[in-house]
């Protein structure tokens, strides 16, 4: 346990000075411009509108970007100067790696999804809905929303222990992402498209009753939990069997 707590204190230390977080800022700022330019017609409720408005670009394009962005940064640094030889020689197992990069990875689509949702506060303070803020709907969004980002993280880091360049899983991961906005009209592949979950998770029912948006939230988190168990585990075999 101590040596994981090293290692993750150390992947932690290799991030905060990747300048990284600026990225992380991204998706949040443009959320909250766009929650903030919302037009909410007249009698209707505005909560599922404007939560609905800020989710399309945030949980179709930029979580399952910034998945797999964050991935191929954790392993960035072993990939140059023989990084992964040093690394493994220390007393350190293969499996608490592997584990330290995805809790990093998965820390830090956390903290997007909290700045997502400081972005819906500031929004609906700005427009001052009346009633109470719907904290429920909010927190299963943003919960959702990362539970489903998770086989994402397992996908992707298998990809980038795989490839050595840096820019070939992300660039695979960009050119997977693009066909959400057609793949989520679609009850049949939508669900089990990696990639499409995140928004589909995050999306509330009222504000999207077409194509994969119409299945139950229960039946996608069985879908997500299971591709996490299988992108996870193949991952981690591959990662203790691969030769360094």
């Amino acid at each position: 346990m101590r040596n994981f707590l090293r290692i993750l204190s150390a992947e932690m230390l290799k991030m905060s000075r990747s300048g990284i977080w600026l990225i992380i800022l991204a998706s949040p700022l443009l959320s909250l411009l766009i929650g903030a330019l919302v037009s909410i017609p007249a009698g209707a409720d505005p909560w599922p509108i404007m939560l609905g408005s800020m989710v399309m670009l945030h949980g179709m394009l930029f979580l399952p970007i910034m998945a797999g962005l964050f991935a191929a940064f954790v392993c960035r640094y072993e990939h140059t100067g023989g990084g992964w030889k040093q690394l493994l020689v220390l007393p350190v197992s293969r499996t608490g790696v592997y584990l330290a990069k995805f809790a990093v990875v998965a820390s830090l689509l956390a903290l997007s999804q909290l700045l997502f949702l400081l972005a819906l506060i500031g929004a609906a303070k700005y427009h001052a809905f009346p009633g109470a803020m719907p904290w429920g709907m909010f927190l299963k969004s943003i919960l959702g929303g990362w539970v489903a980002c998770l086989p994402l993280v397992a996908l992707q880091l298998g990809v980038s222990l795989n490839w050595a360049s840096f820019a070939a899983p992300l660039s695979l991961n960009v050119s997977l992402t693009i066909p959400n906005m057609l793949i989520v009209n679609s009850a049949t592949y939508g669900p089990f498209y990696p990639w499409a979950q995140p928004v589909l998770a995050m999306m509330p029912s009222s504000e999207a009753d077409f194509g994969a948006f119409n299945l139950p939230y229960q039946s996608l988190l069985i879908t997500v939990l299971g591709s996490f168990l299988l992108f996870f585990l193949a991952g981690l075999t591959y990662f203790r069997r691969k030769e360094i």
